[in-house]
């Protein structure tokens, strides 16, 4: 079995590490375009230029699915992935976990970019599954650009200002962009409140690993031998895990993963 993920850097580490989790023999194809880092700011179009670009830069290595482990590229790009891609090779979005996060009841936050806090398709999301719940959008400006990097000192601010815009009585945060699921802990201790019950988070890593699962008809199987490979493609060009990557126990996970031959 071989999965794909795409991103345009490196958020898809967390799902691509949820992956190898469930199953260790798949080979790994990860894509993704750094040098265009962060598409947050760029308009639907060229985001959806550039998420095409890395997408059959994947396809070309003939992955039985394909992740796309970014919340802005399934914003403005899913519909134009399918469309190139399926049904040969099903396509698996990212959203973000307003469902189950409602669910749990409680006042809950909304981390993401501030191109996707306030949006038509959050606000969409929210109406659908949350509707009536106590719901803050909370804009991080920044946090995945430090995230990319690796900058301790801008991940920390970054994060200390969206603490800061968060309400107090939040139980929950759902992690509305997959490079903040690098940094989950960190978030954690930032909005955790003293004498309060452990805050919840949601992130999407697990939620799409398990859906590319389910796409290609196979099932979990942690135990399975570990046989799997890993592809790093970089703008199309097939590399290494940039160093960044590695300071993240999800970057060191994949590292483990043999090359592929």
């Amino acid at each position: 079995m071989k999965i794909a993920l795409m991103d345009s850097g490196i958020g898809l580490l967390a799902a691509a590490a949820a992956v190898r989790r469930l199953r260790p023999d798949a080979e790994l194809v990860l894509s993704s375009d750094p040098g265009s880092m962060p598409w947050g700011p760029r308009t639907p179009e060229d985001v959806t230029a550039r998420a095409l670009a890395v997408a059959e830069a994947a396809a070309a290595h003939r992955p039985d699915a394909l992740i796309v482990a970014c919340n802005t590229a399934s914003v403005h790009a899913l519909p134009a992935l399918r469309a190139r891609l399926e049904p040969g090779i099903p396509v698996i979005g990212t959203v973000p976990a307003i469902k189950p996060a409602a669910a749990g009841g409680g006042s809950f936050a909304i981390w993401a970019t501030p191109a996707t806090t306030g949006s038509p398709y959050q606000r969409g999301l929210i109406r659908e599954f949350a509707d009536g719940a106590s719901v803050t959008e909370v804009p991080c400006p920044g946090l995945a650009d430090a995230v990319e990097h690796a900058d301790q000192p801008a991940i920390d601010a970054a994060i200390a200002a969206a603490a800061a815009r968060t309400p107090a009585d939040v139980t929950t945060v759902v992690l509305g962009c997959t490079h903040y699921e690098l940094v989950a802990e960190r978030i954690r201790a930032a909005v955790q409140r003293p004498g309060t019950a452990p805050l919840v988070l949601h992130g999407s890593a697990g939620a799409v690993a398990a859906q590319a699962l389910r796409r290609t008809g196979e099932a979990a199987a942690p135990q399975a031998p570990d046989q799997g490979t890993l592809t790093v493609l970089l703008g199309g060009r097939e590399g290494v895990l940039p160093a960044t990557a590695l300071t993240y126990d999800e970057g060191r996970l994949l590292q483990a993963v043999s090359p592929a031959r």
